[in-house]
């Protein structure tokens, strides 16, 4: 899912960049008429490792496509580099944790019984596979902030497609949660605010006829969450 979001006749407040999981945060953001640029520029899958290359001042996507949604984004900002942004950085890179869970991926990890072994979820090797899957995201994330830029990352709908495990689903989500504090990224975490009692994303906030997306009552949320930070 891609979709380029335009905003030309105000200056925009924020650049948006990130996977199908941004669109509900376009949507919102181009109803309440809140002015930004960005995104989604392609498929979360794509967005985790072997995505990215790091630039002086700027990052460059390998995907053909990508790389030309990105630089409409800034040439419609008016900069040359993502290092020239005066607005915040909103992304959703990483947190696709839908298919770090995929359940065939973990099955080496299982036990005789099906079972994952104590404290594996919570392990420095489960940590350390996560990060690695990400490690393009990850370094997205480090290389904006060491160019002095406000980013943020929005987790995803807590929303597990029947492909995935829902404990890796919350462990790999938990390692990203980690590993982006400790860079220094702002992090938009509206779980306690969307989920019921089983711990996954509330129906009327999921897109219907659809396992894994939330809907623009969920891009709404994050949208409030964004203006009360002050973007």
């Amino acid at each position: 899912m891609t979709t380029q979001f335009s905003t030309t006749t105000t200056p925009a407040r924020f650049l948006l960049l990130g996977d199908s999981h941004a669109a509900p945060i376009g949507r919102a953001a181009k109803a309440a008429g809140i002015a930004f640029s960005g995104g989604p520029i392609g498929s979360g899958r794509d967005f985790n490792a072997g995505f990215l290359e790091l630039r002086a001042d700027d990052v460059a996507f390998r995907d053909t496509e990508a790389q030309a949604y990105y630089q409409g984004f800034l040439d419609e900002l008016g900069v040359a580099a993502l290092g020239q942004l005066d607005v915040p950085v909103i992304s959703t890179f990483g947190f696709n944790v839908h298919t770090f869970a995929t359940t065939e991926n973990w099955q080496l990890y299982r036990s005789a019984d099906g079972d994952f072994p104590p404290g594996f979820l919570t392990s420095r090797l489960f940590d350390g596979i996560v990060r690695v899957m990400a490690r393009d995201a990850l370094a997205f994330y480090r290389h904006a902030g060491e160019l002095g830029l406000r980013v943020l990352a929005v987790l995803p709908p807590q929303r597990v497609p029947a492909m995935a495990d829902p404990q890796v689903f919350l462990a790999a989500q938990d390692t990203m949660v980690r590993a982006l504090t400790a860079l220094g990224v702002e992090l938009v975490d509206l779980r306690a605010r969307v989920t019921d009692a089983s711990g996954f994303q509330r129906p009327e906030l999921c897109e219907a006829n659809d396992p894994i997306h939330g809907n623009l009552a969920f891009g709404r949320l994050i949208l409030t969450e964004l203006l009360d930070r002050g973007l």
